[in-house]
C-alpha cells in the first residue's frame, strides 16, 4: 500500500476485510501480520539450543526420569535451579517425541465406550425412574417406565409412592 495499492484490493488479496485492517490501524496493532496462520517472529525469550539441551539432559537424569514436568520444575526450583516453566518442559518433551507416561503407575489404557444399537423394535429396552411432584409439598411419586430404544415407544410404566428396587423389578 505504501507504493500506491488500494487498501480494499490489498485486503482482499490477503484474505482480510477492510474493516479489520482499519481497526488494526486505529488501535495501533499493525505491527505484524494479524492473521491466524501468519508467520511470526521467534519470541525474544525463547530457549536457546544449549538451554533446550540442558533441560532435556536434566529431564533424562535418574532423579527426574519417572517424574512429570509438574513435579520436575518445582523440585528444581526448591534446589535453586530454574530452567524453564512446566508448559515449556511439556513442549520440549512433545517436540522430542518423549511425552509419554512417566511414573511407576501403569499408563491409562483407552477403552472403547460400550455402545448399544438396536436395528429393530423390541431388541433393546431402556428404563428410567422419574420423580414427580405429589399432592403435598416435599412428597413425590415415582414413575417407573420402560422404553423401546428403536421405536422410542413406551413398553411399560408404573407409578409408586416410594423408590425401591422391589418396585423396579416388578
Amino acid at each position: 500500500m505504501a507504493q500506491g495499492a488500494r487498501k480494499h484490493l490489498a485486503c482482499r488479496e490477503l484474505g482480510l476485510t477492510l474493516r479489520t485492517f482499519e481497526r488494526w490501524i486505529r488501535d495501533g496493532e499493525v505491527k505484524a501480520d494479524g492473521r491466524p496462520g501468519a508467520q511470526r517472529p521467534a519470541p525474544s525469550n525463547r530457549l536457546s539450543e544449549p538451554e533446550r539441551a540442558e533441560m532435556l539432559r536434566v529431564v533424562h537424569e535418574p532423579r527426574c526420569a519417572a517424574l512429570p514436568p509438574t513435579q520436575i520444575v518445582p523440585r528444581l526450583a526448591d534446589a535453586g535451579q530454574y530452567l524453564a516453566s512446566e508448559s515449556t518442559v511439556y513442549r520440549l518433551l512433545r517436540q522430542a517425541g518423549e511425552l509419554t507416561h512417566r511414573g511407576r503407575a501403569k499408563a491409562p489404557v483407552p477403552r472403547a465406550i460400550p455402545r448399544q444399537c438396536a436395528s429393530g423394535p423390541h431388541e433393546l429396552w431402556s428404563w428410567d425412574i422419574s420423580d414427580l411432584p405429589g399432592p403435598v409439598s416435599g412428597r413425590y411419586r415415582f414413575l417407573y417406565l420402560v422404553l423401546d430404544v428403536y421405536s422410542r415407544k413406551l413398553v411399560a410404566h408404573e407409578g409408586h409412592t416410594q423408590e425401591s428396587a422391589d418396585c423396579a423389578v416388578a
